[in-house]
């Protein structure tokens, strides 16, 4: 198993729209699907009730690790934790990371998340599984939004 998710895309849009839309709380909430209290600000938490169907249940938690304009957006987080009973505080997290690049088409978008070999052995295969698939989904996400909010 790998330590690390890795997607990429190249989105029709200037590096200037896909920052906004990575960056900006309420967009992020938009394509992301989870409702953020407060905007992203380096080293704070950010919360959030995810809007996802079937996880309205669940809480977005996260720290912002790097803000970097029109380059790299990072937060910390643990990866998904799904069971509203139990407390993950005490687990390590997984870094996040938005790197942004111009691409001859707009901009090109990598997505990694790394750090899946800290987490407890038994959540570690699972939680890998599931978030690569929430990113394969997310990555459609963010093209959707910027495709349709120029």
């Amino acid at each position: 198993m790998s330590n690390q998710i890795e997607k990429k895309i190249e989105l029709k849009a200037p590096i200037s729209r896909v920052w906004r839309a990575v960056t900006d709380y309420r967009e992020f909430g938009e394509w992301f699907r989870v409702k953020l209290e407060a905007p992203f600000l380096p080293g704070k938490p950010v919360h959030g009730n995810i809007t996802y169907p079937g996880y309205e249940h669940l809480r977005f938690e996260a720290v912002v690790q790097a803000l970097v304009p029109e380059h790299l957006f990072s937060f910390t987080w643990h990866p998904y934790a799904i069971d509203p009973s139990k407390d993950y505080s005490h687990e390590p997290s997984t870094l996040v990371e938005f790197r942004l690049e111009p691409a001859s088409g707009g901009t090109l978008l990598t997505v990694t998340e790394s750090g899946f070999d800290k987490l407890p052995s038994e959540r570690r295969l699972e939680a890998f599984r599931m978030n690569d698939g929430g990113w394969t989904e997310q990555m459609k996400n963010i093209e959707s939004h910027v495709t349709q909010k120029p």
